[in-house]
């Protein structure tokens, strides 16, 4: 039996408590300042009022200020922030985490560069532990949705890191007949493979929108305009992964990521209300201030490739869906999807 500990109780961190205590490990659930009243009601009756969903009986639950006391005798920690506490985790839990015990983060991100790199958060990590501290850095990605884990619907992700004998024993705690696990060391392909997909659900979703525009009726569905836009976002990703230097096997968590984005949650709801004719602002404003990830990476993505096409190494003309979405968010541009540049002649 191995200790686990789960710094921050967001949806994710908490679903992944199911494969591990199920595992027979002794599970250790650290709540952020965020998360004190999921961890007030958690010590209550296990459930998880966030999640929707009851953890298993068993599991202890910690507030912030007892983390000291849940990283005693651990084996493996998991760090479940949000890349809008990204911040947070680097300046307060990274110098008090233990550099002898692996750390696998379920944060997803990337940020841009000025010369227009893109690099995935497990390396912004590493560039901001305190100095001489080496933390062993280890990353999820890949189609996978909290609640669906947490009731054992069969998942595969890709846990990422620098070490392959990391990642071995890191699965051999975590993984379980519905939680399956590949095993990568390119760390910059899977993370930004799934990091960007955020950028082009919501693309994608312009189409369920303009959907019910069309119909005039709140949810009809047309297929084949998703099927093109979705398309098109994977094309566009399998270039931006040549690009990183990421192989192209990690377009499989990339394109699954997407598939899983587009059915649900904020970047779905935002794509359609924008795809219904709403401005950027109007949909932000019915949304009511959620944080939206795929904005942040829509906008570091499409800044980062003109970027790259001010230096010549790449050609705006090739990314034209990333392209408009930027210029629906961030230029006030009306949805006016440019099918047209999507066609390609091939000759065999």
């Amino acid at each position: 039996m191995a200790v686990i500990t789960f710094v921050c109780a967001g949806q994710m961190n908490s679903a992944i408590t199911f494969p591990a205590f199920e595992n027979g490990h002794e599970v250790r659930l650290v709540g952020s300042p965020l998360d004190r009243e999921i961890i007030d009601h958690l010590r209550e009756d296990n459930f998880h009022i966030t999640l929707k969903r009851t953890l298993h009986d068993g599991i202890k639950y910690y507030q912030i200020e007892e983390l000291e006391e849940a990283l005693q005798g651990a084996d493996l920690i998991l760090g479940g922030v949000s890349s809008f506490g990204l911040d947070w985790f680097c300046d307060e839990i990274l110098p008090v985490l233990p550099e002898t015990v692996p750390l696998l983060t379920v944060t997803k991100g990337m940020v841009d560069l000025e010369d227009g790199t893109l690099v995935p958060y497990p390396t912004i990590f590493a560039q901001r532990q305190p100095a001489g501290k080496n933390i062993n850095f280890n990353a999820i990605g890949g189609p996978c949705t909290s609640y669906e884990l947490a009731d054992h619907d069969n998942s595969h992700v890709a846990f990422c890191g620098k070490d392959m004998k990391t990642l071995e024993y890191i699965k051999s705690l975590l993984a379980t007949d519905y939680y399956h696990i590949s095993l990568s060391t390119d760390v910059t392909g899977v993370e930004c493979a799934v990091a960007m997909k955020n950028a082009y659900a919501l693309g994608v979703s312009l189409a369920v929108g303009m959907a019910e525009k069309k119909d005039g009726k709140i949810g009809a569905v047309h297929y084949n305009s998703q099927a093109a836009l979705f398309g098109q976002g994977v094309k566009e990703m399998m270039q931006l992964l040549a690009l990183i230097g990421g192989g192209p096997e990690n377009i499989i968590h990339g394109a699954g990521d997407l598939y899983v984005t587009v059915f649900g949650g904020r970047t779905r709801k935002i794509g359609t209300l924008l795809g219904r004719g709403l401005t950027f602002q109007e949909a932000m404003d019915e949304l009511q201030g959620v944080t939206l990830e795929s904005i942040v990476i829509a906008t570091r993505t499409a800044r980062a490739v003109r970027r790259l096409a001010e230096r010549g190494v790449v050609s705006l003309k090739d990314y034209p869906l990333l392209m408009h979405v930027d210029a629906i968010i961030n230029e006030g541009a009306e949805v006016n999807i440019p099918w047209e540049q999507f066609t390609m002649k091939v000759e065999g």
